[in-house]
């Protein structure tokens, strides 16, 4: 067995109605601190209200879209000068990697381009970060497991990360009734992008026994889960889609991911559209490419067997029908979320240099990327 390590949150907390907990666990870390939410403050004020409630001084920073720069500029500037003793984040993915990256920079002496990769220095941070609450809305992401902040740069057409391991949240409260009711095109979305993140680890160069045991057993209900969840509304399916939500984020941060999300990085840098909707279309064109490319398919067999039961067809057919249920779903392809067909040779040439295609079971050549791309779209 080859060595390996793992790091997480420093604490994880799951379970639905844990969230009514938050706030003493977060005004016991100081008496002043920052709330990061979505685009609709109304969801996050039950937080900022217990907290005042609870004698703390609260500033409110909104995260309405997948966050850039500029984004990150504009709120590290508003929350350098409260002298924050903590920071927390509620709501999807995007907003949680905002918080966690001002979580990250608010004490740093340098600046963002310091900490960058790829754009930037790509340096650890020089100071510790302030205590970080992780609070997710939606099963997808994983945010509330990883050490990296996801920073989208419109300069540039990429998505880069901040990343280091002390960024992991302190607190992790992952919750799954903050996901009853959210939007079916959001669900399938960020559900399909859960998936991918337990898929990935599992046929990953990167795989260690950790991960393995983490998310194999993910899978098949991760699954079945968000096809319930595409019936209706499901509190049983909402609690397992979180728990392989978790499970994904934990793997990868601890193992590696793959060409979904190797090419999901720089399409979410040329594209507005959600990461988690990219992801999806990705996934099942993916799987059908290292599939054929890796030259012991074991696990992708494993995999296509679950993917198979779960949606009623055979093994062999496995990758096309997750994509076909997906579009069924409201699932757009690629070309309807904003790809041209003119960038695939670009986004596959740019997906080689990304951490996660170091990941992928087999090294793509450009050209399988490219016919994945089209199968996308």
């Amino acid at each position: 067995m080859n060595s390996f390590g793992f790091a997480l949150p420093g604490r994880v907390i799951f379970g639905r109605g844990e969230a009514r907990n938050a706030p003493g666990l977060i005004r016991a870390l100081g008496g002043r601190g920052i709330v990061v939410h979505g685009a609709d403050a109304r969801r996050a004020a039950w937080l900022v209200d217990a907290l005042r409630a609870e004698g703390a001084e609260v500033l409110t920073i909104s995260c309405a879209s997948e966050p850039t720069l500029p984004m990150l500029e504009a709120a590290l500037a508003e929350a350098k000068g409260f002298r924050a003793d903590w920071v927390a984040g509620l709501s999807g993915g995007a907003a949680l990697d905002l918080g966690k990256a001002l979580a990250g920079l608010i004490p740093a002496p340098g600046g963002i381009m310091d900490h960058l990769e790829v754009v930037g220095r790509g340096l650890p941070l020089a100071v510790p970060p302030l205590p970080y609450i992780a609070m997710p809305t939606t099963a997808g992401t994983g945010a509330e497991a990883t050490r990296n902040a996801v920073i989208g740069l419109p300069d540039h057409g990429r998505k880069v990360s901040i990343r280091d391991e002390r960024m992991l949240p302190r607190i992790a409260i992952v919750d799954p009734a903050l996901t009853d009711h959210c939007p079916r095109h959001v669900t399938l979305a960020s559900g399909l992008d859960a998936l991918a993140q337990v898929i990935e680890p599992y046929v990953s160069a990167r795989a260690t026994p950790f991960t393995d045991a983490l998310v194999r057993p993910a899978i098949a209900p991760g699954i079945a889960a968000l096809a319930a969840l595409m019936r209706g509304e499901d509190a049983a399916a909402r609690d397992r889609l979180a728990w392989t939500s978790l499970c994904g984020g934990i793997a990868l941060a601890n193992g590696g991911l793959g060409a979904v999300h190797g090419l999901a990085g720089v399409i979410g840098g040329v594209t507005p559209a959600p990461h988690g909707a990219i992801c999806g279309a990705l996934l099942g064109p993916v799987l059908e490419m290292n599939r054929r490319l890796v030259p012991d398919p074991a696990r992708i067999e494993e995999v296509c067997g679950l993917i198979a039961a779960a949606l009623g067809t055979s093994a062999a057919d496995a990758p096309r029908a997750l994509a076909a249920w997906a579009r069924d779903c409201g699932l757009p392809g690629l070309a309807a979320q904003g790809l041209d067909s003119a960038s695939y040779r670009g986004v596959a040439e740019a997906s080689l240099a990304s951490s996660s295609m170091k990941g992928n079971p087999v090294a793509p050549p450009v050209e399988e990327l490219e016919a994945v791309l089209a199968a996308a779209a």
